[in-house]
């Protein structure tokens, strides 16, 4: 299956279930700027794997991954403490692909690069 050289997925940790829905911005920085590249919606799994298409290449730099997660909590009817979550990450070797999961719960959340 095709798929985007930086994805993403989210996982509800309080819900036990993915996070479907969840706006996702992929932005490279330039120059001390944030360019935006792309934006997407996880899907009913909570993967946003078409951020970027698989053609398209990714060159070493610094990256950002920002969700939407006020939006996903306020669907609960509730409130999450951090209305979105950004996640900075280095891309050193641009042949490999890229993976940034996010594990959120309504006052916390973690990352760590997948596979």
């Amino acid at each position: 299956m095709p798929r985007s050289p930086i994805t993403t997925h989210i996982l509800d940790i309080a819900r036990g279930k993915p996070a479907a829905g969840v706006s996702v911005m992929l932005e490279i920085q330039e120059e001390g700027t944030w360019r935006e590249l792309a934006s997407a919606r996880t899907d009913a799994d909570g993967r946003a794997g078409n951020l970027l298409a698989e053609s398209e290449k990714i060159t070493p730099g610094v990256y950002r991954l920002t969700f939407d997660t006020s939006s996903y909590q306020a669907t609960f009817n509730g409130e999450g403490f951090y209305p979105y979550v950004p996640i900075i990450f280095q891309v050193s070797d641009a042949s490999q692909h890229y993976h940034i999961p996010l594990l959120l719960s309504q006052y916390g959340y973690s990352t760590y690069r997948g596979s």
